[in-house]
């Protein structure tokens, strides 16, 4: 167990060491959407890479959704294989998004520097292909 301070900077370590490993500029929030941004999650227990729609109404956010879901197909297929769509996500705090993410398929936490060479790739090649689908198909998303 680490203390809540040897974890914070454990985590700040390993997010460090990525935006220093992998320099590229990511879309993140620069969607120019307000209402869709890209996450990078990790923790103790997974790592994630998600495409979050967080609209205060919820047409909006059932509109966006109800648009990358018509598109479930090509994303499966051509980008993202282990995608999932969920309409209804939960954050931590409660909050409800559509969320479409990527999980990495095994246990690996923040905490242990042995898991971060293959979260680090994880991250890189499912936000690239994530972005790929977001560069083709945002003016659809977004029409």
């Amino acid at each position: 167990m680490f203390s809540k301070e040897e974890s914070k900077r454990r985590r700040e370590e390993f997010w460090t060491s990525f935006g220093q490993e992998y320099s590229r500029k990511w879309i993140l929030y620069n969607t120019k959407i307000k209402e869709i941004q890209f996450k990078f999650s990790f923790d103790r227990k997974r790592a994630m890479v998600s495409l979050d729609i967080d609209a205060e109404d919820e047409l909006i956010r059932a509109y966006y959704f109800e648009k990358i879901q018509s598109l479930r197909t090509i994303l499966k297929s051509e980008y993202l294989p282990e995608v999932i769509l969920d309409e209804e996500f939960e954050l931590p705090e409660g909050k409800i998004v559509s969320r479409v993410y990527v999980l990495l398929n095994e246990k690996v936490s923040i905490n242990n520097k042995k898991d971060w060479p293959k979260v680090k790739a994880f991250f890189d090649e499912n936000m690239h292909q994530l972005e790929l689908f977001w560069f083709q198909f945002k003016d659809f998303i977004t029409s």
